[in-house]
């Protein structure tokens, strides 16, 4: 390849991780509003407004924004500031050509809910949580949400002096039974969408990952109207396999919202920017994702490393994004590989006679429980996961 033709080449190849309104990525104020702030150092970038973010959100080509109440409106703010602010944020995601598809609730930042929300001891929390909640499902409204998510970094332990787990649980569910009894009175059809963590800020979180919060939904007055909000980090903190969790909750049909983001197994919540620490696990999600034609948010709940300006906050977040388009790539590659299918159509292969094991019958069984297995010539048969494996590291390193 010459040169020039090279350079068209790459031209052409960048031109398609540029994002596009169809590929639904987003970002949270929380997120390009981050200042770098850490336990143990202060902000080390400047407050940058909400309706700034809408512009430079705008600017990089996202598709979305989302929020906590807060994170728009401060929280002792008098009604007439609220729809102020409210008002001129609409104006500026208008022109900026963005829309908010998800909102949500911060039960975690303010002292009063040391002792957690609606697992507080405190009737007066409690109820105090679900006030704030409703005002925040009142904000996502206006502003045009559809999803509502929920993250309960306060329903935990330190000690579990203070209450019995099955309490904490039964609060919980009255708690988002409430909240979909107040959707269906308003008219609101949102879709809850519950997140998991494991631990932080708590010591331990109750409902600390997907598999629990889809033990927890068919519990609910309205089940259909829940689901789950998987987060990367969440997950690989426990060092769980996270595309795994989603295609439970995809199976469920219960996968109503998804935060991108990366991390370390076993540290704290890092919230790296999406695929930078982990391309490989980051690969099967976005071929996960995309083959089964998920249509909802590509939601990146993640944040710029402390040592950026706001100049790389925009390099973070078109990062997320473009990274995203590149292994979207990959895996149309991967599936298109002529090689790859066929060693997945050999393993998958039944012996001539195997029995049918579908549905049951009784003509089936009977079939089964009759048949005679060889279990050595079973066993002649080949299993080429290396060399699969090695055929996807070859693509995501560009060799193949």
């Amino acid at each position: 390849m010459t040169a020039k033709k090279k350079d068209e080449s790459m031209s052409k190849s960048n031109g398609s991780y540029e994002p596009k309104p169809e590929h639904k990525f987003s970002f949270g104020l929380w997120t390009l509003g981050n200042r770098g702030r850490d336990p143990f150092g202060d902000a080390v970038r400047r407050t940058m407004p909400p309706n700034e973010i809408a512009s430079v959100l705008g600017e990089i080509g996202a598709w979305g924004v989302n929020l906590h109440d807060n994170d728009l409106v401060p929280i002792d703010a008098t009604p007439a500031e609220r729809d102020r602010i409210v008002r001129e944020f609409k104006k500026a995601c208008q022109q900026a050509g963005i829309v908010v598809p998800m909102a949500t609730v911060s039960l975690f930042f303010h002292p009063v809910f040391r002792d957690g929300a609606f697992t507080a001891n405190d009737p007066e929390v409690r109820a105090y949580a679900l006030q704030k909640t409703l005002r925040a499902m009142d904000l996502g409204a206006e502003l045009g949400a559809k999803i509502f998510v929920l993250w309960g970094g306060r329903e935990g332990v330190e000690t579990d002096a203070c209450r019995r787990a099955d309490e904490a649980v039964k609060r919980l569910r009255g708690a988002v039974n409430y909240l979909c009894e107040y959707n269906i009175a308003r008219g609101y059809k949102y879709r809850f969408a519950l997140e998991a963590k494991p631990n932080e800020p708590r010591g331990d979180i109750y409902m600390a990952t997907t598999g629990h919060y889809l033990g927890f939904i068919p519990t609910l007055d309205h089940p259909e109207m829940v689901g789950v909000n998987p987060e990367v980090a969440h997950e690989q903190m426990a060092g769980l396999n996270f595309m795994h969790g989603v295609a439970q909750a995809w199976e469920a049909g219960k996968l109503f919202h998804i935060d991108l983001n990366d991390q370390a197994p076993g540290r704290y919540d890092q919230d790296l920017r999406f695929g930078s620490n982990n391309p490989k696990s980051a690969f099967w999600l976005v071929k996960f994702l995309e083959d089964v034609a998920y249509d909802g948010s590509r939601h990146f709940d993640a944040h710029a490393y402390r040592t950026e300006d706001y100049d790389g906050v925009k390099d973070f977040a078109r990062g997320c994004m473009r990274t995203y388009l590149i292994l979207k790539e990959k895996a149309a590659r991967w599936n298109a590989d002529a090689e790859i299918q066929a060693i997945l159509k050999e393993i998958s292969a039944a012996r001539p006679g195997t029995p049918k094991t579908g549905k049951y019958s009784a003509k089936g069984t009977e079939t089964l429980l009759s048949h005679a297995f060889d279990k050595d010539a079973i066993m002649e048969k080949r299993l080429p996961y290396e060399k699969l494996d090695q055929l996807t590291i070859d693509i995501l390193l560009g060799v193949r």
